[in-house]
Order: structure tokens, then sequence, then C-alpha cells
């Protein structure tokens, strides 16, 4: 399939793409769109940046642009679910652009802001939501919401999902769901329980499987630079004022690190902003918006924002701190390098972070090159690397122990045992009680 064209798309459709310059398909959506307008459940397995929204979208629109029907008041014919606010919104902006043409309805359901405009959104109709599995919930439990009428059900990053807890909601959400409906099901892995809820949901499904499992994007140029912890600042600012860097997306492991580096580089005359959980919702996207528009140069980020952004022209994506999680690191890095572009992952790297280094290396079965001018990290002569072979460190390297003169241990202390511990109990408290004495005169003496 070449062009947008040979999809059986609606005409009103069809202009929307047009008017988007959307002219070739990429591969998830060559191969999703044509089963999922025949009406059959899909099984997709991709990564961010790969399409994956139009895939979804353009079957929906299509199918409910067809029929052209009025909406009935809280009872939709589509429901998308999506893990974070983040991507619910621009899942809900795709929808907007694609549908442009037709007379469809869309609402937009998700936690972090009051629920009174939603509910007023949903009592005059709509045919489409798009929600958070919370929120949905919620509003569900108050009879806002019923899903009887439901014709097709989406489920987003379903790894990221259970990922993130929802696991006990989807299974409350899918118990409510209609038995004849269509599901598409999207992961960017397919592990046991991701399997496994995959096929409680789909019937019969097509399975697409446009990316190798936990492989990252092969255009982004990765690059590790090895640093200490109080040198990682002053080469982030290094990094930020050469002129390849326009717009760049900083990773931190803790909020309260993310506000203090995005005050830092703002008081170095860099422009910066940071989004993480603890913001709220309109802090959220004000920040979105101001680096989407480069009002800002640089946005610091936790991994809360790892796939719930979705910014053309990212050209840096900087790991500040490594990530706990190995899987994090692929949906960092791949906020850049959208849709085929190339991009740039720097890593930094103290000597405490070399294991998790490692971790990601095995996982994305590469080792990631140093920088441009970086040394090799030294290693202590009398501690050379070795294998360990136990399950959890299982292919990691590490410093083997120094055989030839090993640490000292001090020796256990006797456990008293009847009167003899007894004994030593009134001691400590006789020791302790003339310390206070001792203490109390003194005081008594220096007034």
């Amino acid at each position: 399939m070449k062009t947008f064209n040979e999809l059986e798309l609606i005409e009103p459709i069809q202009r929307a793409l047009a008017e988007e310059n959307y002219h070739t398909p990429t591969p998830i959506q060559a191969q999703t769109i044509p089963a999922a307008i025949q009406g059959r459940d899909v099984l997709g397995c991709a990564q961010t940046g790969t399409g994956k929204t139009a895939a979804l979208a353009l079957p929906i629109l299509n199918k409910l642009g067809q029929s052209n029907r009025k909406a009935t008041p809280g009872r939709p014919f589509a429901l998308v679910l999506a893990p974070t606010r983040e991507l619910a919104i621009q899942i809900g902006e795709s929808f907007a652009a694609y549908g442009r043409h037709l007379r469809l309805r869309q609402v937009l359901v998700y936690g972090g802001v009051s629920q009174g405009n939603q509910v007023k959104a949903l009592n005059r109709g709509a045919h489409i939501i798009v929600a958070t599995p919370g929120r949905l919930l919620d509003l569900m439990n108050q009879g806002h919401i019923k899903l009887d009428q439901l014709e097709v059900f989406v489920l987003d990053e379903a790894d990221r999902m259970l990922d993130m807890g929802f696991l006990p909601d989807l299974k409350r959400i899918i118990s409510q769901l209609p038995n004849q409906r269509q599901s598409l099901f999207f992961s960017a892995t397919l592990a046991p329980k991701i399997t496994e809820l995959a096929q409680s949901l789909l019937k019969n499904p097509v399975s697409v499987n446009v990316t190798p499992e936990s492989k990252s994007v092969t255009k982004i140029n990765q690059q590790v630079m090895f640093v200490e912890r109080n040198g990682k600042q002053s080469l982030l600012q290094k990094i930020l004022g050469t002129p390849e860097v326009e717009r760049a997306l900083v990773f931190m492991k803790t909020k309260r690190t993310a506000n203090i580096l995005s005050q830092r580089l703002m008081l170095s005359g860099i422009t910066a902003t940071a989004i993480h959980g603890n913001k709220s919702q309109g802090a959220r996207q004000r920040a979105l918006e101001a680096f989407r528009s480069k009002k800002v140069q640089v946005l610091v980020a936790t991994d809360v924002a790892a796939r719930g952004i979705d910014i053309d022209g990212i050209t840096h994506v900087i790991n500040f701190d490594l990530p706990t999680e190995p899987e994090a690191y692929v949906h960092r890095i791949g906020r850049t390098g959208r849709a085929g572009a190339e991009g740039i992952a720097i890593t930094f790297c103290t000597a405490s972070e070399r294991r998790e280094l490692r971790t990601i290396e095995i996982l994305i079965g590469q080792k990631i090159p140093l920088a441009k001018d970086q040394p090799q990290p030294e290693r202590h002569p009398d501690k050379p690397l070795v294998e360990v072979s136990n399950r959890k460190d299982a292919g990691v390297r590490r410093p083997a122990a120094n055989v030839a003169s090993p640490r000292p241990r001090r020796p256990a202390k006797r456990r008293l045992t009847g009167a003899a511990a007894g004994e030593d109990k009134l001691n400590q408290q006789k020791r302790k009680n003339s310390k206070w004495r001792h203490l109390k005169k003194a005081a008594k003496q220096t007034s």
C-alpha cells in the first residue's frame, strides 16, 4: 500500500488527511486500518511514534461517519482508553483533526480537573469518549456513562496501563462491555500478562507486529557520557548551549529534582519548564504548549511524560538520571526520532549507575556508544570485572571482591539470656540515669 487513497475511507476523512499532508501510511497504519474497517479485532504491537493514533482513530471515524447517527447522552458508540491525561488529550486532538468534516462529537474524560464540564458534555451526547480508567470508572459509578451501546473499544498503551497498576480498573471496565463489539488492542510490548489480557478481550484478532519487542528506534543516535554526579548540571548546560539543540526533553528520576533543575536552567539563561505528576492539569498543559510553540527550549520531565508527549521537532532527549526500569529508557528516547525522523538521545551515567546502564544495553540488544571525545571510564586495577550468574543480576558485570585482602568482619555480639540479660539491662539503665544526673548538675552550675 503506497497512499491513503488506496484505503477504503470515506471522502470527508480523505479530505482531512490531505489537509494534514498525510500521503503514505506507516506500516502499523497500512496493516491495521484495512482489517479494522472490515470489523476485525486487532492486536497491535508497536512503539510510540509509529502512527498508532491514526491507525485506531481512522477506522472508528470511518465507521461512525458512514452511519451519521445522533449521539445518545452518556452512551458512546466508541471508547478509547489511555493511561495518562496527556496521551488522552493528544488522541482527542487527532480525532478532532481527522474528523473535522464529520458531524461527530467526542468527549475527553480524565482526572485532575473538575468533572462538571465533562458531565455536561456527556449529557449533550458523545459519539466517541477518550478516557483514562480512573475518571471513567468514577463517572460510570455515578451513572453518567453507560457502555451498553458501545460498538468499538480501544485499549491503547496496554503495557503502560499494567505498569501503572490499572489492571483491576481495566477488568471492571471490560466486564461492562457488550459481548457484540469490535476491540482494538495496542501495546509496545507483549509480556505474558499483556497477552493474557488481550486473549480475554479479543476474538480471533488480526495480529500486527511492526517493531521487535523492547527495541529502540534505529534512527535515534544514542550516546552515553560518563560523568560525576556533581558535574551533570554543568555538562547539561554545555550541551544545551550548542546550536544543534533546538528543543530538548530532559528526564529526571523525581519530581523535586525536575523542579530544581528547571529553575537552575532558567537562572543560567536557558528557557525551561517542568512537567510531572504533582503539577495540575492546567500547569501541565501550559508547559506542553510552551514547549510545543518553542517558547521554552527545554522541558524537564519525569517518566509520567515518557509516553504522553507527542511533539514533532524534539531534537534531543537527555537522560539526566537513568530510569529505574530499563523499559522506560526505550519510551524516553522514543520522544525524539518520531515517525521516522532522526534524533539524538544522550545518557548521563555516573559510577553508581553503571549496572542500570548495562541492564538497558542487554534489553535493547546493543552497547550504547560513547559520545564523541568521551574517554573510556576508568576501572580499579585490583578489581577486574567478572560475570555474575545469579538470577537477579544475570548478564551484569560488576567488580569482583578483593580476595587478597578481605575486609575484616566485626565479631558477632554475644546474646545474653536469663539472669545475665536482666542484669545487663539494669546496668544500662543505671548508666543512663547517671548520665542524665551529670547533665542536670552541669546545667545548674552553668545557670
